[in-house]
């Protein structure tokens, strides 16, 4: 993860060691920016997950109304039965409720059949009052006996009785009234549990099962028409991919070109005048080769030799001649990269004289853009810096580096006199390093 995020902070150039520009990977981008569509890539990607959404969506259609087709016998039957059974949304748990509500009924109707049979029945209370009642009448005007208070007494209590069957008989009617039988309620629950079954569901989605075999039912009714309008969106939608990627496609082969260029003219004075510097731009002619990026495939090739093919920078260049192809690209490309500070190690390998000057002189105008950081042994390309370091290492067993800023123009002017002349530093080694530094700055 640290590494990276280093790569994306710190660019480091060197001839066994190099990031960025040597990586494939990464020439697309770099061209894009140059090209300045980058924006265009970004909508491009969006063109393109949304054809290739469209065409999983056609390609999933496809399937299901095959697999239906193939099923329409049995999702006719299906959907019949169901049809008729007609379940209902929570059916299973008002039928539940209504069963338990039955069963306690039963007790009910049992009890006010008893209280009526002991009230009307053939022992019941109101045939004994109607008999009490004409013993006493039959014996009223004999024997001086009042028998007037209890007949009346017994007139009262039979129409108590007679108003006591009509509440019982009303609750009795009550419970009769409307609604399922308790072995009609049995019925359903094993129909519905039965048809659960069948279509391996629980009781509450055979609603949900009805609802999706119709709709599979009508899709095979009208999948011709469905599946064409699918296929009219992809077909769409890939044609605004293409329509898209072509312009991008023509902005990248416009913007090789000039980078072609602008690099060649980089290259003459790094010594480098009979290299060229090609970016191959390959339009992919099949389609599976296309992505959210677009139809090209891009990579930065070299040729060092005149007649020979350009080929990969990693694979035909020299450590030298590498580094000064990445310094030549980045001079151009040098405010479109991401990473703000650059590291050249070694970047004036095999060089000297004029070439080295070359080299120093690229590389103090990249630093307008970027930081630059060179560990190099070449004076002309020391001298072109704003800043100086002496890097030494130290000590037997316990070694250690030490960075030594050069802070003050003598110091500096001495020690690019030391890299001219060696240990012993002569006047015309301070001399040299003085106009070196003179034209530096």
């Amino acid at each position: 993860m640290l590494r990276a995020a280093g790569d994306l902070l710190v660019e480091v150039h060197s001839q066994f060691e190099t990031h960025g520009l040597l990586d494939a990977k990464t020439h697309r981008g770099l061209l894009d920016d140059y090209a300045g569509v980058t924006a265009g890539v970004r909508d491009l990607s969006g063109l393109w997950n949304s054809w290739k959404a469209a065409e999983r969506k056609l390609h999933d259609a496809i399937e299901t109304a095959e697999k239906a087709k193939s099923d329409e016998d049995y999702l006719r039957h299906a959907v019949e039965e169901l049809e008729i059974l007609n379940p209902l949304p929570g059916e299973e748990d008002q039928l539940l409720t209504q069963r338990e509500a039955l069963k306690a009924k039963d007790h009910v109707r049992q009890a006010l059949g008893e209280s009526w049979e002991l009230i009307s029945g053939e022992a019941g209370a109101e045939i004994l009052v109607s008999r009490a009642t004409r013993a006493l009448e039959r014996i009223a005007d004999k024997a001086g006996i009042d028998t007037g208070p209890a007949i009346d007494a017994l007139d009262r209590a039979g129409a108590e009785l007679q108003a006591a069957v009509s509440v019982v008989q009303a609750e009795m009617r009550r419970l009769d009234d409307g609604g399922l039988t308790l072995e009609q309620i049995e019925d359903r629950l094993y129909t519905l549990r039965d048809m659960a079954r069948k279509h391996r569901v629980h009781v509450v989605d055979l609603p949900r099962t009805l609802q999706d075999f119709s709709e599979k039912l009508a899709f095979i009714t009208n999948t011709d028409a469905a599946i064409a309008a699918l296929k009219k969106e992809s077909v769409d939608r890939r044609k605004a991919y293409i329509d898209a990627a072509l312009k991008i496609g023509a902005a990248r082969r416009g913007a090789a070109e000039k980078l072609d260029k602008a690099v060649a003219a980089e290259l003459p004075p790094l010594k480098l005048d009979k290299a060229r510097f090609v970016t191959s731009v390959q339009t992919a002619e099949d389609e599976s080769l296309w992505g959210q990026e677009g139809m090209e495939r891009v990579q930065f090739l070299v040729a060092t030799n005149p007649g020979a093919e350009p080929e990969p920078l990693g694979k035909i260049a020299s450590g030298g001649e590498m580094s000064r192809f990445m310094l030549a690209i980045k001079v151009v490309m040098a405010a479109l990269g991401a990473a703000p500070a650059l590291v050249f190690d070694e970047v004036d390998s095999g060089i000297g004289g004029s070439t080295a000057d070359a080299v120093g002189e690229r590389l103090a105008r990249l630093s307008k853009s970027k930081q630059i950081l060179v560990v190099t042994h070449a004076p002309q390309v020391a001298a072109r810096a704003n800043h100086h370091y002496i890097v030494m290492k130290g000590g037997e067993r316990d070694v250690r580096t030490t960075v030594i800023p050069l802070e003050q123009l003598d110091a500096r002017r001495d020690e690019i006199a030391r890299m001219i002349s060696g240990a012993t530093i002569t006047t015309e080694a301070r001399a040299a390093a003085r106009r070196l530094l003179e034209t530096g700055t």
